[in-house]
């Protein structure tokens, strides 16, 4: 089919961006959050996660709570019992629990208390290297390195993870495709089931099967799954929903670095779309699509796709429907890749080294990388003026956008997209928890909530980036039991006198008398 392109004129949104005084208000995005209304139909399963010991206790002492609400951080204590927080802020009987040797005691002296972390665009399956050589890589190994990916997200704070797809499916040679399936396309289903049995540590998470495209739209042959028109796309559908997927992957446009497919080309036609969209819903499965290109975009909004990847190219038609339909759909741009790849950064942000692993600034810039990049964060910018709920995360695991390093998004959005450090913590915590589908009780300290949450050596408030280094999370918890912790998090320092005077390091001493004092 042939290919779409947006025009050279910029949209009239992006004549419109002025440099003004950083926003200092309420978190504007805790509306957007709030107002998505997926249709009850497409409600997840509800995995839970074993091994938590029911009769389990942790008293957090002496933290500064960051409870994702809005609300400015606040010092208190907060008890998790079993899998969930039953006591935020003010805990009642806090000098008996801390008497209970059952209980474990972690002294916050002051660091920040927080949700754990979420990324709505997530590759476990994918190799930080060449993604053409992952079709040929032995399942086995395959499913190792899938569970080394799963624990560097818990590793680096995030207990919330939405796949956008994985990776492992024959190139198929004909239309019928199923009777050819392995099971190596299964692997984000058994890393996810793994994962909720307790047997491996990693986030909660919603898996995909592979990336639909057509034949004359795939960006890597040995990750896709491949359909051309209506009917195939549906059986397609139906054989990863059959695999047990969460949600389901389009391929809808292109990508610069392939060289022969454009970012702003579109490979799928609205009468596709609209049957993927009809065939996901049916079975009760939501849909994310790779849409750069203005008419991909179009079309994701135009036939009901519930999550849009990128939208770099979106246009003056694109971002009036996207806000006229802004309830019903997320958007998750991945603009750490665009800006790994470009190197269009400031001084204030990290280098990435693309031109490390051979691809140099020129190059990105001559196939529209720039541009890309110019024109994504221009739209961007309008779609949270506008109330259009954007959230962190996304194509971690090329060579040069590392597993490890999810938390560059948080920072992106503060420094090129206008949010403020709130509004980004909130997209990363409550927002993704709302993808999940999960609100009332992922994404937040509050009563009730499950025990997913970080203690942070830092106020990611006034330093955003301290929530990429590793070694300021101190403390991460999943589920109510300790993923990371170190001896000294539960044992504070005795102080002289402590416990009956029997720490003999920090004696007590006798009283100083006054007539001493006067002698020296």
């Amino acid at each position: 089919m042939a290919p779409s392109r947006i025009a050279d004129p910029l949209p009239s949104f992006g004549q419109k961006i002025t440099t003004s005084e950083p926003y200092k208000g309420p978190p504007r995005n805790i509306k957007s959050i709030n107002d998505i209304k997926f249709d009850d139909s497409l409600q997840p399963t509800t995995y839970n996660i074993l091994g938590t010991h029911p009769d389990s206790k942790i008293l957090f002492e002496d933290v500064s709570i960051l409870d994702s609400t809005g609300r400015d951080p606040y010092p208190g204590d907060v008890l998790i019992e079993g899998e969930k927080i039953v006591k935020v802020g003010n805990v009642p009987d806090k000098e008996e629990l801390k008497r209970d040797p059952r209980v474990r005691l972690i002294h916050g002296r002051g660091r920040t208390l927080m949700s754990g972390l979420g990324d709505a665009h997530t590759h476990f399956t994918w190799n930080g290297g060449d993604l053409n050589r992952l079709g040929d890589l032995g399942v086995e190994e395959h499913v190792l390195l899938t569970a080394r990916s799963a624990q560097c997200y818990i590793d680096s704070g995030y207990t919330m993870g939405l796949a956008e797809a994985s990776t492992r499916m024959p190139k198929l040679t004909n239309r019928r495709c199923f009777g050819a399936a392995s099971a190596k396309e299964r692997l984000d289903i058994v890393i996810r089931d793994a994962i909720n049995a307790g047997d491996i540590p990693g986030p909660r998470y919603l898996a995909n099967g592979k990336e639909m495209a057509r034949r004359d739209g795939d960006l890597v042959a040995g990750i896709t799954a491949y359909a051309d028109g209506p009917e195939e796309m549906r059986e397609v559908i139906r054989h990863h929903v059959r695999l047990g997927v969460d949600n389901i992957k389009l391929s809808m446009s292109g990508e610069e670095i392939t060289e022969t497919r454009s970012a702003q080309d579109c490979y799928f036609t609205n009468e596709e779309t609209a049957a993927c969209v009809d065939e996901g819903h049916k079975l009760g499965k939501r849909l994310c699509a790779h849409a750069r290109a203005r008419d991909s975009v179009t079309m994701c909004i135009r036939h009901g796709v519930d999550v849009i990847y990128h939208a770099s190219y979106i246009d003056d038609e694109g971002m009036d429907m996207l806000e006229a339909k802004k309830t019903k759909h997320v958007v998750a741009p991945a603009i750490n890749w665009l800006i790994g790849t470009s190197h269009a950064i400031s001084d204030a942000l990290p280098v990435n080294d693309a031109e490390a692993f051979g691809y140099p600034k020129a190059k990105a810039e001559q196939v529209g990388y720039q541009r890309e990049l110019d024109a994504a964060i221009r739209g961007l910018r309008e779609m949270h003026r506008r109330g259009i709920l954007i959230l962190p995360g996304g194509d971690y695991g090329f060579a040069w956008t590392p597993h490890g390093t999810y938390a560059r998004d948080l920072e992106h959005f503060v420094k090129l997209l206008d949010f403020t450090p709130m509004e980004s913590i909130i997209a990363a915590t409550a927002g993704v928890a709302k993808l999940f589908m999960r609100e009332k009780e992922l994404g937040k300290i509050q009563e009730g909530f499950y025990a997913d949450c970080i203690l942070v050596d830092g106020d990611p408030l006034e330093d955003i980036a301290v929530l990429q280094d590793h070694d300021k999370l101190n403390i991460i918890v999943l589920n109510g039991r300790v993923h990371k912790a170190g001896r000294k998090e539960y044992i504070a320092p005795p102080v002289a006198g402590q416990d009956a005077n029997s720490h003999p390091i920090v004696p007590d001493f006798p009283e100083v008398k006054k007539e001493m004092q006067k002698n020296y």
